[in-house]
Order: C-alpha cells, then sequence, then structure tokens
C-alpha cells in the first residue's frame, strides 16, 4: 500500500489513524491506494509493523446448549496451544445477515482466521463470503460430520448387539450439521425402518414426546429401543417415560450423545456416544492456521455403555 501511494508505512500508518498534520494530498493518495487494495482497517494491529494479530475469530450461536459451550471452551484453550488468541463473536446462525454481520466485525479486527460453530452450511457460506481472503473452517463439517455420523452408527450398532431390531429414534434439529450427520449414522445402523421424533436438543423437548413414545412401546410390534441425538433430550425423554410408568432399561432401551458430565448420573445412567471435542477443536485451529500435524486429528467417538440399555427380550 506505502509503495502505490508513493510514501513511507509511516505515513500510510499516521493517516489510517488520523494523525493530524498530513497534507491533504498525501492523506488523498493513501485513501485511494486503500480504496484500491480493498483495505480493511485492523482495529488491533494499528502499528503497521506486523501481517498477523495472533488472534483467531469464533462465530458461535446456541451457547447455552452443552454442546456448543463445551466447544467454544475447547476452541479457545486449542488457539492458546499454538499462541493464538480467540475474539468471538455471537450471531444467530439462522440469519445470514447476522452471521455476514458477525464475520465483517472479526476481519476489521484482523483475525487471522475464522472458526464457525456453524448449524447449517448457509452459515458457513455466509461466514466465508463475509471474508474474503480469510481462512474459514467449521468445526461441525467435514470430516467433523462423519465422526458425528460415525458415533451416531456405534450406539445403534450396540443395540442391536443387544438384540433389539425395531428401533425408534430422536433426531435433532434438522437443519442443523450434527443432527444431519447424526441420523445419518443411525440410518445407516438400523435394521429396519422405525418411528422418527425430532426435538430441539433440550430436555423439556424430550419430555414432551414422552407421552407419545410410551404409546409407541405399548404398542403391539412397538420399538423396544429409542436412539436419542442428544443426552439432554434423552434426560427428557427418560424422565416423561418414568412418569408414564415406562422405565429403561426395563421396557425400553435408551442412548444419548455427547457423554456431557451428568450422563453417568441420570437415572439410569445413560449410554452414551463420546466425541473427542479437543480434538475437533484442534483440528479446526490447524485448518484455518494451515498447521497440517497428524498429532492434531481427533480421535474416533467412542460408545461408553452404561444402563440404560440392556438386551432385548
Amino acid at each position: 500500500m506505502a509503495r502505490l501511494a508513493g510514501v513511507s508505512t509511516q505515513t500510510v500508518s499516521r493517516v489510517l489513524n488520523d494523525y493530524p498534520g498530513i497534507r491533504a494530498e498525501t492523506r488523498d493518495r493513501v485513501r485511494e491506494a486503500v480504496a484500491a487494495l480493498d483495505y480493511r482497517m485492523n482495529n488491533t494491529a494499528r502499528s503497521f509493523g506486523t501481517s498477523t494479530t495472533r488472534t483467531l475469530g469464533l462465530i458461535a450461536s446456541n451457547a447455552t446448549l452443552y454442546g456448543p459451550s463445551i466447544a467454544i471452551e475447547a476452541l479457545e484453550a486449542a488457539a492458546r496451544s499454538v499462541g493464538r488468541w480467540v475474539a468471538t463473536v455471537y450471531a444467530d446462525a439462522a440469519d445470514e445477515e447476522s452471521v455476514d454481520a458477525a464475520a465483517r466485525h472479526l476481519v476489521s479486527h484482523g483475525v487471522d482466521g475464522i472458526v464457525v460453530l456453524a448449524t447449517h452450511a448457509r452459515t458457513v457460506a455466509a461466514a466465508s463470503s463475509a471474508a474474503p481472503g480469510v481462512p474459514v473452517a467449521a468445526l461441525h463439517a467435514g470430516p467433523g460430520a462423519e465422526r458425528q455420523s460415525e458415533g451416531a452408527e456405534l450406539a445403534v450398532r450396540h443395540l442391536v448387539d443387544l438384540g433389539h431390531r425395531r428401533i425408534a429414534r430422536v433426531a435433532g434439529p434438522s437443519h442443523w450439521f450434527e443432527a444431519s450427520a447424526r441420523e445419518a449414522g443411525v440410518v445407516r445402523a438400523l435394521p429396519e425402518a422405525g418411528l422418527r421424533w425430532e426435538g430441539d436438543w433440550s430436555a423439556a423437548s424430550g419430555a414432551a414426546l414422552a407421552a407419545e413414545v410410551a404409546a409407541a412401546v405399548r404398542a403391539p410390534g412397538g420399538p423396544t429401543a429409542v436412539a436419542v441425538a442428544n443426552d439432554q433430550m434423552a434426560l427428557g425423554l427418560m424422565a416423561g417415560l418414568h412418569g408414564a410408568g415406562v422405565d429403561a432399561p426395563r421396557d425400553v432401551s435408551i442412548t444419548g450423545f455427547d457423554d456431557n458430565p451428568d450422563a453417568a448420573f441420570y437415572s439410569p445412567a445413560l449410554t452414551t456416544v463420546r466425541l473427542d471435542i479437543v480434538g475437533e477443536a484442534r483440528r479446526a485451529v490447524g485448518e484455518v492456521l494451515g498447521l497440517a500435524d497428524p498429532e492434531l486429528a481427533p480421535g474416533p467417538a467412542r460408545l461408553i455403555v452404561r444402563a440404560s440399555t440392556g438386551r432385548a427380550d
């Protein structure tokens, strides 16, 4: 930029930081160079002496849910491990304008890359479009989605190994990456098509489905097991079923997903799937920074067997 304007880098810095005493002609030349190069002001590193802020941007949403909240913590730790800080902005992932504004805000602060806790494909597309030239990675897309799918498949295969053939499922919101990936894994492993319900990841949505699930379990030829897309919905479902006189695993086996810290203390303790969230975070950070390190690859999903599943009668 300094070369294009025919001035020193110090002069460019002074113009960009609105120092007084700069001749109007010089100021105009610098501004013309800014427009020609589509330069975006770096609010955190105005010294103009470095090309990096050593800061990564994070676009997050739905942070009150267990999955996103633990992912934010893991991403911040992964960034610190490679000498970066994280600037987090929150956006409505279903609103492209909100994501666009969040990405532009991060770009204006000169982040070295952006990680998106994306709920669906258009979230990533909106972030990438708003941040041309800035590397963008999504935590739960690509390889991350496949590991989610493999984890859900593990849960259903566990039920099949226990003799269950009539397996229903409670899926997450269909527009979420995680829900689609987990649903794909469940369907891949199902021995036959079964009943399907959809919740919103919350325990309340699982409880709200309990009456329908209980009626299905009691019906002739009804499901003997239910694969639930996350632990919180499984908790609500088991509580609602118990209130309706249907208990796990006596009447129906239940699996969850995420292995949240409370899953071992549910009643009964929940059989679930544990993802390597720390490894996924390191992969995403490595992707935006161009770090091709095999040690950054996440470990496989693991099935954690507890008391909520038992053999089919």
